[in-house]
């Protein structure tokens, strides 16, 4: 059986973007014909020329947004990695934390959000807890699974040459957890972006230094509704950047080793 050709890519760049654009304009066409409100559902159009408007204003809400993201993942990344390398030390460790980490991965942020803002006395602060709770159990889990899937017979090696546990875990351990840390990072760098909105969203504090989610509520609450689609549009926008600065970040630290980032005619 033939195996199919790999895209080129030209073609995968082309693909997408010639299916969004066919895609707004069946939008465009089928609000104009149906003469759809504007506080329903506005046009590309409409939304482009808010976003032209508005976007000093809408941009300045991104920064307060991605900053609170861009701590929390921070945050994530030294303490899951941490927390994994502790737990990956010891079972009895990991047996005792990690229900912990799953815990605070399955409640649901709304729920104890409000907590976390009435307890910190800084907003800046409670929010970026909250990002982190959302971003945190990725890097851990993955982590800590890499640093478990070391080869046996190479530890079993660096036993027999009385490694310390320390050599191991640097030249052992942590190359094999590197593409698991980094798939977790992947992970973590969009859910970190979700929790900052979902925490601005529960905090829903005004001012001049507010994020963009709350400005969409505050649009949605005036049904400025172009202006909420144009608020959302540089929040796809923003994470679509996060995803493939990290995906590129990745690749470009595996590529001259790991499979799964070497080209597929090798």
């Amino acid at each position: 059986m033939n195996e199919k050709a790999p895209l080129g890519r030209l073609p995968r760049l082309l693909a997408p973007l010639v299916f969004g654009l066919l895609f707004l304009a069946v939008w465009e066409a089928l609000v104009r014909v149906y003469a759809v409100p504007v506080y329903i559902l506005p046009g590309p159009l409409l939304i482009a020329r808010t976003l032209w408007t508005d976007g000093a204003s809408l941009l300045g809400a991104l920064w307060v947004t991605l900053r609170i993201a861009f701590a929390a993942l921070a945050a994530a990344i030294v303490l899951g990695l941490g927390l994994a390398i502790l737990m990956s030390r010891s079972r009895w460790i990991e047996a005792s934390l990690l229900p912990y980490a799953v815990i605070l991965q399955v409640t649901p942020i709304v729920a104890i959000a409000p907590l976390i803002i009435i307890w910190a006395d800084d907003i800046f602060l409670s929010l970026l807890i909250c990002a982190w709770l959302v971003a945190f159990f990725p890097i851990v889990s993955n982590t800590t699974l890499g640093l478990h899937s070391a080869d046996r017979g190479l530890d079993d090696l660096f036993r027999l040459y009385k490694a310390t546990p320390g050599q191991t875990l640097r030249y052992l351990q942590l190359p094999t957890s590197l593409p698991y840390f980094l798939a977790g990072l992947r992970i973590s760098g969009g859910l970190a972006l979700i929790g900052a909105v979902v925490a601005e969203f529960v905090a829903g504090t005004g001012g001049s230094e507010t994020g963009l989610a709350f400005r969409i509520l505050e649009a949605g609450y005036r049904l400025q509704i172009p202006r909420m689609f144009a608020a959302l549009v540089l929040l796809a926008l923003a994470g679509i950047v996060i995803y493939v600065a990290l995906d590129r970040l990745s690749h470009l630290v595996l590529r001259r080793w790991h499979e799964s980032a070497l080209p597929k005619d090798r």
